[in-house]
């Protein structure tokens, strides 16, 4: 527990004063922001939207199984093969399994949360076969060995003079090439990956039952490529991805979109049902769609916290919340950052080792204010640190502290006592090594608030 905590600790203090990585953020989440505001007005009523997105998820994740086998059930009617995986290692010997049947040397892949939750692209390189991120900002992310900064734009945290200098680095480009250069030089790299892998592997932002088919959303195309160039697809999603039919998503598809990007809709938006029919020109003669738990049963037997189960993984409640804009990213050491990673991460990996993450937050309220699902995200927060306490997750020392603080603030004669001299010295004592580190300390005055009542009142308590 105290190691997951201070390394997160430690990461954050540094990251916090980056003062070139805080102008880097500062001008992509505002950038982000300005989108945004622009994307939501194609919605008349976007509380309503949002509501009637809830309900859907709502009436999902409460019959989860039903909505889940029936998609198993019209997915393999069409030459589908599903394949349940409880964890992440089940999740990988399945992909090794296709990956060696079919002698595979290389393989393409489009941007995806789950295969970076399961640490696919590292477990694939050991079995020594190429991966290929095929996204833009996932391509720049492996070529420095980086995982994703964001779960919406992977290298967020990049400025294009830093993207200039990883090209430069690895792929042996002049530093001074434009973003549109650069992206040409990306393209012509990719396209022969395509052309030789024998695998595609994607995510998918959706799973439909009624169809049984995997919905894909990008604005690059390269995912499309990923599907339809290699003989095989492998899809890995989340279980809770699922949604009822297929005419929800003329109410997802836009949420998405406008609160990812700022975009009215994504520009390509594709349903796969399976590998190709006899009558269809392209795609892959074998599809495999795993359904991932990892963790997520974990959640869905939690009664208050399963609404966290409704996240569409948009990221906006990343670019709202003031703790990721000055910690960054990395500093959190998951896969999912931000609020939903805060409130879903310890209970997909243990609260013991995660609560610390629960704590990274100021409760102000922006990450649910601007969740298109309406998620109660800071509510969530508050009750993951009292199953934390519950379940003794906290040190004795904590804990007699609290104590300490509750008989004084119960206690107007306990508050008192001691005068501003004592209290100020156990402020400079107490807090010099983590709030006095890099801030100055508060000072209490020489008279507190009831003495100069009473003084300005007498007969007035």
């Amino acid at each position: 527990m105290g190691n997951a905590n201070q390394s997160f600790i430690s990461a954050s203090e540094q990251t916090s004063k980056d003062v070139e990585l805080q102008r880097k953020l500062k001008f992509n989440i505002t950038k982000y922001a300005q989108t945004v505001e622009k994307g939501v007005k194609q919605f008349s009523d976007m509380e309503t939207a949002s509501q009637r997105a809830k309900n859907i998820k709502w009436k999902t994740i409460e019959s989860l199984e039903k909505y889940l086998l029936d998609f198993e059930a019209n997915f393999s009617r069409r030459g589908g093969k599903v394949i349940w995986a409880e964890t992440a290692d089940e999740a990988l010997r399945e992909i090794e399994t296709i990956v060696r049947k079919a002698n595979a040397t290389s393989v393409v892949k489009s941007k995806s949360m789950t295969t970076e939750e399961v640490h696919l692209n590292q477990f694939l390189e050991k079995l020594g076969i190429e991966v290929v991120e095929t996204d833009l900002g996932e391509y720049i992310q492996q070529l420095d060995g980086e995982p994703p900064f964001h779960i919406v734009t992977p290298a967020m945290h990049k400025s294009k003079e830093d993207v200039a200098r990883v090209f430069h680095e690895k792929l042996g480009t002049p530093l001074n090439l434009t973003p549109q250069e650069m992206t040409m030089v990306a393209r012509k790299n990719l396209r022969e990956k395509y052309l030789r892998a024998e695998v595609g592997i994607t995510g998918g932002n959706f799973l439909l039952a009624d169809p049984g088919a995997i919905v894909v959303t990008e604005n690059e195309g390269n995912a499309r490529l990923s599907i339809t160039f290699p003989k095989i697809h492998i899809a890995i999603v989340g279980i809770e991805k699922i949604l009822p039919s297929i005419n929800d998503l003329q109410l997802f598809l836009p949420l998405l979109a406008t609160h990812g990007t700022g975009q009215n809709i994504t520009v390509y938006n594709s349903i796969i049902t399976g590998p190709r029919q006899e009558n269809e020109p392209d795609g892959p003669e074998e599809m495999y769609v795993i359904l991932l738990d990892n963790g997520r049963t974990n959640l869905l037997a939690e009664t208050d916290q399963r609404e966290a189960l409704y996240c569409i993984r948009c990221g906006a409640c990343l670019n709202a919340c003031p703790i990721y804009k000055s910690i960054g990213g990395f500093s959190y050491q998951t896969t999912y950052t931000g609020p939903i990673g805060s409130v879903i991460t310890p209970h997909f990996k243990g609260m013991e080792q995660f609560k610390h993450l629960s704590n990274a937050s100021s409760l102000c309220g922006n990450c649910t204010e601007v969740c298109p699902m309406r998620i109660n995200l800071h509510n969530l927060l508050v009750i993951n640190r009292k199953d934390a306490v519950k379940d003794g997750h906290y040190k004795r020392t904590e804990k007699m502290g609290w104590q300490v603080w509750k008989m004084a603030m119960m206690n107007r004669s306990l508050m008192n006592k001691g005068g501003s001299g004592i209290k100020n010295f156990m402020l400079s004592n107490l807090f010099k090594n983590s709030w006095g580190k890099s801030r100055s300390l508060p000072v209490v005055a020489k008279k507190s608030f009831h003495q100069l009542w009473k003084e300005k009142y007498s007969g007035y308590e």
